[in-house]
């Protein structure tokens, strides 16, 4: 597990917290709790919402899709996690990313980490197989 000092709440002690394979996860429950807790914002077919790449008028990004027209994929799954479980604004702040205005918000005490998990991998589960891999590639290498 590997810890940043300026994310401080990241670092806590589940298992594989930062290299967390979203392969073999229940797919079934992160569709379930996709449709429960993402589609308001996100879409129910993962479309995200209007012009989601032009700020609102308070400097707010739309919530992006999360189908392969969308971004999510450009990102490593550690970022991903703490994204949903932290907020927008937390983890790009961790991250060293304070200009971007997120309307993300925190997850975290509303589901669980095994659940977030099971999300992202229902996300993934539903791009096209070379995006799946590009995503992948992204990924920390762990043998």
């Amino acid at each position: 597990m590997r810890c940043r000092a300026t994310l401080a709440l990241a670092c806590f002690a589940t298992s594989a917290y930062a290299d967390h394979a979203l392969d073999n996860r229940n797919l079934d429950n992160g569709q379930s709790l996709y449709a429960a807790q993402c589609a308001s914002c996100h879409g129910v077919n993962l479309e995200g919402q209007p012009n989601w790449r032009r700020a609102d008028e308070n400097g707010i990004l739309p919530a992006p899709p999360h189908d392969a027209s969308g971004h999510t994929w450009h990102h490593d799954n550690q970022l991903l996690f703490e994204y949903t479980k932290f907020g927008g604004q937390q983890a790009l702040a961790a991250r060293g990313i304070a200009e971007f205005n997120s309307g993300m918000p925190a997850f975290g005490d509303t589901i669980s980490d095994e659940d977030i998990w099971d999300i992202l991998a229902f996300i993934r589960s539903i791009w096209p197989a070379h995006i799946q891999e590009a995503q992948a590639n992204r990924n920390p290498r762990h043998d």
